[in-house]
């Protein structure tokens, strides 16, 4: 239940799917374009909690993800997946 706590959080998702690419780890400011603007407090906050979570860490000039946060980002992917095929019962 903490993880969905945390993954439900506003920008939290983004964040994780912004940071996908480990190629060239974005810097702070850099992230915060890549995410639409989000407001530098907000994105700060969801920063470090996924820090904390050992989702996410600064490493040099930008942030990438740990090992954990990429595994995690599998996993989301294959709920992507599965998303993609489901389809809500219409209401009666």
């Amino acid at each position: 239940m903490a993880l969905l706590d945390l993954l439900g959080r506003r920008w939290a998702l983004r964040v994780l799917w912004e940071l996908r690419d480990d190629s060239s780890p974005p810097t702070f400011r850099q992230l915060q374009r890549r995410c639409d603007g989000v407001s530098s407090s907000v994105l700060a906050d969801r920063l470090r909690e996924l820090g904390q979570a050992d989702l996410v860490e600064h490493a040099g000039e930008g942030y990438l993800l740990t090992g954990q946060g990429r595994t995690l980002l599998e996993c989301l992917a294959q709920l992507d997946a599965w998303a993609s095929d489901w389809r809500p019962k219409a209401a009666d």
